[in-house]
């Protein structure tokens, strides 16, 4: 609610006009101040939070739950109606509510129109979130959620409290991070929309949501939900990391950092794929937390120059196919004399000797961990 008033009020000092939200039946869930032109029925709606089945057969008769755009609405002198300009408030095809502007004295142009339509689906966001939010404010789910993803105990009893997670069940938590190098408000509103599409399909897993900065949350009771349904639901593309299921959900805190750090891997190291389950990824689940300021001498050295990029490809690749020069040279599709050329440039500018298993083993962890700090980025 508190994220509805916000909305509302800030929509309202930006049209310099008063307004009023109410949901898909006609309830009114929130209101600017008020001033300039008002009838009856909007001061009636504001005391008793909805409209008489009169005022409510007059608007539908005038197509405001089938409309997908703004439309002005007639008066009806005898109900003491004035005329209005309805906005409908919709999540995809679903109608959630309405936003009213009485349209008197004088007229709303058509430019406040098409700003109050702009703001629609950010008020949808908050209606549809309102409406899952299972005995808890949305705004307070929030907050809640929060709290547990920091490993607050009182947080999660208050989720399950409110009815809004089954006590006693297991929790997932999976991370949706956008490709984009730079998250938006844009970015962050298809996330919403995404995450909160995604509850409605997914609510016997009882799930719940957050947004943060750069990237998505996910909860879910029980084992992860396929990171694919997450991948569908989302407008906008995304890698998805996946942490291990805890016991119970006070204890999501560690699947959430999990997952956070697989959505990073996999954005990092694309032969991963779109999806990351923490428990899969090998030396990068050793790797991850590690600091990255004390990598092999030589490997600095490589990486302190872009023109060594394929000296360092070369390298990885001959370390993760075990030192074979065959394998190397065919998925290189390298001349074997060639193959031989670079790992010998790669002794001498790292001055090091591949013959020695210790050099091998901290030269590939070395490499690992370059990539997943992003100073080590290969073409491929």
């Amino acid at each position: 609610m508190a994220d509805l008033q916000r909305i509302v009020d800030d929509l309202a000092a930006r049209l310099d006009r008063p307004l009023l939200l109410e949901d898909r039946l006609q309830r009114v869930v929130a209101y600017s101040e008020q001033s300039g032109a008002m009838d009856d029925i909007r001061r009636d709606s504001i005391l008793r939070r909805h409209t008489t089945p009169e005022v409510r057969s007059w608007l539908r008769a005038a197509g405001i739950h089938d409309a997908s755009a703004p439309l002005r609405t007639p008066g009806a002198p005898p109900l003491g109606l004035l005329p209005r300009v309805c906005v409908p408030v919709r999540h995809g095809s679903a109608l959630l509510g309405f936003l009213w502007f009485i349209d008197a004295e004088p007229e709303m142009p058509d430019a406040d129109i098409a700003l109050a339509a702009a703001s629609a689906p950010l008020l949808a966001l908050a209606l549809f979130h309102e409406s899952l939010a299972s005995g808890l404010a949305s705004h307070r789910e929030l907050e809640a959620v929060t709290g547990v993803l920091l490993g607050e105990r009182d947080a999660a009893r208050q989720l399950i409290e409110a009815g809004a997670f089954p006590q006693g069940q297991p929790v997932t938590a999976l991370v949706a991070r956008p490709v984009a190098a730079e998250p938006d408000e844009p970015l962050r509103m298809a996330l919403e929309q995404g995450l909160l599409t995604l509850r409605r399909r997914l609510s016997g897993h009882h799930p719940l949501h957050l947004v943060r900065y750069d990237h998505g949350v996910l909860l879910v009771a029980g084992p992860a939900v396929p990171a694919e349904d997450v991948h569908a639901a989302l407008a906008v593309p995304v890698v998805v990391g996946v942490g291990r299921t805890r016991p119970a959900l006070a204890d999501a805190a560690g699947s959430y950092t999990e997952a956070l750090h697989a959505a990073e891997t996999a954005a990092r190291v694309p032969g991963l794929g779109p999806s990351a389950e923490w428990a899969r990824l090998g030396v990068y689940r050793l790797l991850t937390g590690l600091p990255d300021h004390e990598l092999h001498p030589g490997l600095e050295h490589l990486l302190a120059d872009p023109q060594h990029l394929p000296l360092l490809e070369t390298l990885e690749t001959y370390l993760d196919l075990a030192g074979s020069a065959v394998a190397t040279s065919r998925a290189l599709r390298l001349h074997r004399t060639s193959l031989y050329y670079r790992l010998q440039r790669v002794e001498e500018l790292a001055q090091t000797d591949l013959k020695d298993g210790g050099e091998r083993l901290a030269l590939h962890l070395g490499l690992k961990l370059a990539r997943l700090s992003g100073r080590y980025r290969p073409r491929v």
